[in-house]
């Protein structure tokens, strides 16, 4: 992830929800892009993504400050839940959960109202929340790995360039 698309200090330091967390960010490891942060940021980003809770940015922004892991990167990834994105995500989740607790999917007619939404909620709270943290979690490790992964290959393989470049200028 290149650092032009990261949002800056002084962005997420006026951002109105973070606010409260500005004396947190002076700690220079939040903002530094090395293989522990990124592969941390990606494993909170993506966790708290699945967690279907108002305000999942400042709970990622919590988690990367206390594990001292890059923050845009955890807050950034935390949009991968939009408001496009989340009804088809949120229901995967759901289904998810209703198949680890084997219980059938619910069928009943989407309907926008404040009562449909407290009586559905009644039902499937349980399987949504089961399968978005299960999912959450899965998500994180997985992550987690393919980025720690990925970096030491990356790292290898510039190592191993670097060498041949080396051993061409000394042969001319």
């Amino acid at each position: 992830m290149s650092k032009k698309y990261i949002p800056n200090r002084d962005t997420i330091q006026n951002h109105k929800h973070l606010r409260v967390l500005n004396r947190f960010f002076h700690d220079p490891n939040i903002w530094h892009m090395n293989r522990r942060s990124v592969s941390g940021a990606f494993a909170t980003g993506l966790f708290w993504a699945m967690i279907p809770i108002p305000l999942q940015m400042l709970a990622a922004a919590i988690t990367a400050i206390v594990f001292r892991i890059n923050l845009p990167i955890s807050i950034g990834l935390v949009w991968l839940t939009n408001p496009i994105t989340m009804p088809p995500i949120f229901y995967i989740n759901y289904l998810f959960g209703s198949w680890l607790l084997h219980t059938p999917d619910s069928k009943t007619e989407f309907e926008l109202s404040m009562q449909w939404i407290s009586e559905s909620m009644a039902q499937i709270w349980q399987p949504l929340f089961i399968g978005s943290v299960v999912m959450g979690l899965l998500l994180a490790m997985i992550s987690y790995i393919l980025v720690r992964v990925s970096w030491r290959l990356h790292i290898i393989t510039r190592y191993k360039e670097r060498r041949l470049r080396k051993k061409q200028l000394k042969a001319k």
